[in-house]
């Protein structure tokens, strides 16, 4: 299983205009780009919070509900799927492993891209944030996902690049590997049970080999 932005694709753009755009919508000051790409993965709520420090949920609720429009306008564009992508998936394929996504990301949007990249056919499975009520690192998407799939956890591998999808995994049961993609570094999975973190995508396939 996988997640999905800044594991399989670049968002960052996509999420700097957005969270821009809610912010001045809201008459709110602008907020650093690093800063809003080190958010990218989480809740919209739990995006808002962490960049203003604001808790109130009229605020989260105004937040989520201007990110998501101009999402719907501009998101999928500005999102690419890194370059090793396609070749990994391929290999997972010719190896027999089955996989979905588990994403915050709303699953229209990710089969939107999908189809885009000519990859509608490559998970068998997709949970997005418009599928659970508790978002990551609450671990009900990946029981979903192992639920729809009829696999255990014990069976499963959770591959993300922020702590978020560690704690989730971990909560679930289920074994991670963590893409150091994002903003996350190596010691922000100190606390987390990764069974290992790599610094690419295409190191993927050898690594569950072993497993």
């Amino acid at each position: 299983m996988f997640d999905f932005d800044l594991t399989l694709a670049d968002s960052t753009a996509g999420a700097v205009e957005c969270v821009s755009y809610a912010l001045l919508k809201m008459g709110l000051p602008p907020v650093d780009r690093t800063a809003i790409c080190s958010t990218v993965g989480l809740s919209l709520p739990r995006i808002f919070q962490t960049l203003t420090g604001a808790s109130d949920p009229a605020s989260m609720g105004e937040f989520s509900h201007w990110f998501v429009e101009r999402a719907d306008e501009v998101m999928a564009d500005l999102t690419v799927m890194f370059p090793q992508v396609l070749g990994t998936l391929a290999t997972l394929r010719r190896a027999g492993l089955r996989t979905a996504i588990v994403s915050t990301k709303f699953r229209r949007r990710i089969t939107g891209i999908l189809a885009r990249e000519k990859l509608a056919d490559a998970f068998e499975l997709i949970v997005g944030g418009e599928d659970v009520a508790q978002h990551k690192p609450d671990p009900e998407g990946l029981n979903r996902a192992l639920a729809g799939l009829n696999v255990t956890a014990a069976d499963s591998v959770y591959v993300g690049d922020h702590p978020v999808d560690a704690e989730a995994a971990q909560r679930a049961g289920v074994r991670f590997i963590a893409v150091l993609r994002g903003s996350s570094r190596v010691s922000d999975f100190a606390e987390y049970e990764a069974a290992r973190i790599l610094p690419s995508l295409e190191e993927l396939p050898p690594v569950l080999d072993e497993m």
